[in-house]
């Protein structure tokens, strides 16, 4: 990734140059971003050597919004856990007062 003007930056993928603007504070976000999808590409592209560009990129896309949907399955299951274990010590605590 290459520094340009105005805080815009210069990503490479696939041979192809992008430049993006990140808001104020997100640079390092769009940077790790950037890492994040080249990474991907690569994994594919070790699963699957003969796809090349478009279709590459569009099969590692698919394959970072499935993870991420699983994470957001994964969170909302550890919330309402969560949520549960917090209902259970209220109503222990809510007992516990009322038998005082």
């Amino acid at each position: 990734m290459r520094h340009h003007i105005d805080g815009v930056k210069v990503v490479s993928i696939l041979g192809e140059d992008y430049s993006i603007k990140a808001p104020a504070g997100e640079e390092q976000t769009l940077m790790d971003a950037a890492l994040m999808l080249k990474a991907a590409l690569a994994d594919t592209k070790k699963k699957y050597p003969t796809l090349i560009g478009e279709r590459l990129l569009v099969l590692a896309a698919m394959n970072l919004c499935s993870q991420q949907i699983e994470m957001q399955k994964r969170h909302a299951q550890e919330l309402e856990r969560y949520q549960e274990q917090v209902s259970a010590t209220v109503e222990v605590i809510a007992k516990t007062i009322q038998q005082n």
